[in-house]
């Protein structure tokens, strides 16, 4: 009875002592999402403030090693994370920062960016307006890049944010301090300038400026940002664990330092009712919390403005986030019913990617959603996925394209037969979530590419095992 008191009293304590920002919208759903599931978008910025908006010494910000400011406040990690109402898995994506995508009225650009955009336009406006005081600058420039940031990934996802959770540099490291610390394990040494990052191989319990140093390293490491994302993620699920323990939860000590160190660093927004939320989390445990990664396709792909940045398909990464965040029954689902109206499609598939049984393996996916099966054959080697049609067939190429769940090229060409659609399938085709759960892409009976496939999808491309709360998996 001492404890469960005390917990109530620290928990009140909690939330009487938090930050809130305006930055959701009363008609998004709130604290009581329309669909039940909760929808969250944590957020860890490259801030050298705190909370308040008070600026970090020169001596703090040395010790957590957070180096000199290029002036912009980046988002280093982006985590959509959907809660289903019915008790099934919670299930935590990735969203990695150097994602090229459409920001909301500013184009195509890396997504950790839209936080900055919409903060310094802000700040440049209020200024004009009179606001003088440093700190209230901080406070409405950070609510405008949040809101900006919100939009971009809702636009990308498909889903309605429901809550958001921000926290920086400083929050961070003592919260890892905080719970005692976060198991980790690596597959090799690692000795990184960059980040600060030197650890031997093998399993260590780090915290404060070394939990920063080990989700911050990507020089050196084998996929660069995803091998990070990666990192993000395991250190994600090992400090899930630990927190959801009772080790952390009913001891007062513990329990005092994180309520302290969550006071000083993170930023809730208006009316969550965390209190609740909490206790709607009490019956969560490692295995119902599951870590995945937005599809990507190019993870040195060359922007016009922006440098070098990871392309992603919008469609792809929305029917992926979209096919997670589906309410789970506990038994497989049920596949669709084919659509009447591809019947009288026939689908021609040639194989230009230069992977075996390509061909075979799309054109049988292709049937299962409706479509008649036409012939299949090997083609000259091509980089891009593209698919012909007769002429006025546009409509179902491009019904072609979205069972494939791809961008490719649909173009009238003469030789294509009259309600035939031909596809060929390039190097740069890589199946959707959905379609890649059936099979597609793979040749037929075949559980291994062959040898003379493309690598493996990288760790992070979507399509890797998931991670989750239990156990330490060994990592780059």
């Amino acid at each position: 009875m001492g404890l469960t008191g005390y917990a109530w009293a620290a928990m009140q304590g909690l939330v009487n002592g938090l930050n809130y920002a305006d930055v959701i919208s009363p008609n998004s759903g709130g604290d009581k999402p329309a669909d039940g599931a909760r929808d969250i978008l944590l957020v860890g910025l490259d801030s050298r403030t705190d909370a308040q908006g008070n600026p970090l010494s020169p001596q703090l910000l040395a010790q957590l090693r957070a180096g000199v400011s290029d002036g912009e406040l980046n988002t280093d990690t982006l985590i959509f994370v959907h809660i289903p109402n019915d008790g099934s898995k919670a299930v935590a994506i990735s969203i990695p920062r150097d994602s090229y995508v459409s920001i909301p009225g500013y184009g195509q650009h890396k997504i950790n960016s839209a936080y900055a955009r919409a903060m310094l336009d802000a700040r440049k406006q209020l200024q004009a307006q009179g606001v003088a005081d440093p700190k209230e600058l901080d406070v409405k420039a950070n609510q405008a890049g949040a809101k900006e940031l919100i939009s971009t990934v809702e636009n990308l996802t498909g889903s309605t944010i429901d809550n958001y959770a921000a926290i920086n540099l400083l929050g961070f490291s003592d919260i890892t301090q905080a719970i005692g610390g976060v198991d980790v394990c690596l597959n090799e040494n690692v000795n990184d300038q960059y980040s600060g990052a030197n650890f031997t191989k093998g399993v260590h319990t780090i915290s404060g400026v070394q939990a920063l140093e080990f989700v911050r390293q990507r020089h050196g490491l084998p996929r660069g940002d995803l091998d990070r994302v990666v990192r993000q993620q395991v250190f994600m699920a090992g400090m899930a664990r630990k927190v959801l323990s009772a080790g952390t939860l009913a001891d007062p000590g513990k329990l005092n330092a994180l309520i302290d160190a969550i006071k000083k660093s993170v930023v809730l927004n208006q009316n969550w009712d965390i209190f609740s939320f909490a206790q709607q989390m009490k019956g969560l445990t490692g295995g119902q919390l599951e870590f995945r990664t937005i599809p990507t396709e190019d993870v040195a792909y060359q922007t016009p403005n922006d440098g070098v940045a990871i392309k992603v398909d919008p469609h792809q990464v929305k029917n992926f986030v979209q096919g997670l965040a589906a309410p789970q029954s506990g038994q497989q689902a049920q596949a669709p019913e084919p659509d009447d109206a591809n019947k009288g499609t026939t689908v021609d598939v040639r194989n230009a990617s230069g992977r075996d049984g390509l061909a075979a393996s799309v054109s049988k996916q292709l049937v299962g959603k409706g479509f008649s099966a036409g012939e299949t054959a090997n083609a000259s080697s091509r980089l891009s996925t593209v698919i012909w049609v007769p002429n006025g067939g546009e409509a179902s190429g491009n019904a072609v394209a979205d069972a494939l769940g791809t961008k490719a090229t649909v173009q009238e060409d003469k030789s294509v037969s009259p309600g035939h659609v031909m596809v060929f399938l390039g190097s740069d085709y890589h199946p959707s979530a959905d379609n890649a759960a059936n099979g597609a892409g793979a040749p037929a009976g075949s559980g291994n590419a062959p040898a003379s496939s493309p690598a493996a999808p990288p760790a992070g491309s979507g399509e890797d095992k998931p991670i989750t709360a239990n156990g330490v998996p060994c990592v780059n």
